[in-house]
């Protein structure tokens, strides 16, 4: 009876929803673990770049936990950094294909990003600290809700610094036209240039992880 209770859990269960849901909030990769920072650091000046890094991503480590699951039993331990590697790689290879094919231009600005998922903490992490040892589902829920928590602070970084840098969001202007002051630009409001530069990347993604922390005092503590 025992055994039919546990192959009958719902798929989305309460402990399974955890596995989405947690990344998101006080088991951020980003924010929490302090993993997977280099990107978040160097794509996030514009919001679609952010979003398209953060989607990738969520690909990899969504399709590459459920692989490394499926073949845990498999991959002898001497060489299983050397399997996970060529498993990401080949995703990562996918990934990289897909945006040369429809989105070229950002392609050609993610190029170096994108090749550097093969070596992404979060998503070698993964494979090592859940993948391994739970089966596909879980391991797909584990992959997309760490991803999407990466992916999270990707977005709120580049909501920012495109927005108070260029007065844009995803190439739009949002608060008026620069050159022919119109909107807030009529008032005297300049762009802060500075919010571009990987500097402030880093100050915007310090006051996040602050303000996450002053929230929630156990992470202070446990830190």
């Amino acid at each position: 009876m025992a055994e039919n209770k546990t192959q009958s859990e719902p798929l989305f269960s309460k402990k399974n929803m955890a596995l989405l849901k947690d990344p998101l909030t006080d088991s951020n990769p980003v924010t929490v673990q302090v993993l997977g920072i280099c990107s978040a650091l160097a794509i996030t000046a514009e919001l679609k770049a952010s979003l398209i890094m953060g989607l990738s991503v969520i690909f990899v480590l969504g399709a590459g936990n459920v692989v490394i699951s499926l073949m845990r039993n498999i991959i002898p331990s001497a060489i299983r950094i050397i399997a996970q590697l060529v498993v990401v790689a080949a995703l990562v290879i996918i990934v990289d294909l897909t945006l040369k094919a429809y989105v070229p231009d950002l392609a050609k600005k993610l190029s170096v990003f994108v090749g550097l998922i093969i070596t992404n903490c979060i998503i070698m992490g993964r494979f090592e600290a859940f993948a391994l040892g739970n089966g596909p589902w879980k391991s797909f829920l584990d992959g997309v809700g760490n991803a999407s928590g990466y992916a999270l602070i990707l977005l709120i970084v580049g909501f920012f610094r495109e927005l108070l840098g260029s007065g844009k969001l995803f190439g739009f202007p949002i608060l008026g036209d620069a050159v022919e002051k119109t909107g807030l630009y009529a008032t005297g409001y300049e762009n802060n240039g500075f919010m571009l530069l990987a500097p402030m990347a880093l100050i915007t993604l310090g006051l996040i992880i602050g303000f996450q922390r002053s929230r929630n005092k156990s992470l202070i503590e446990t830190n």
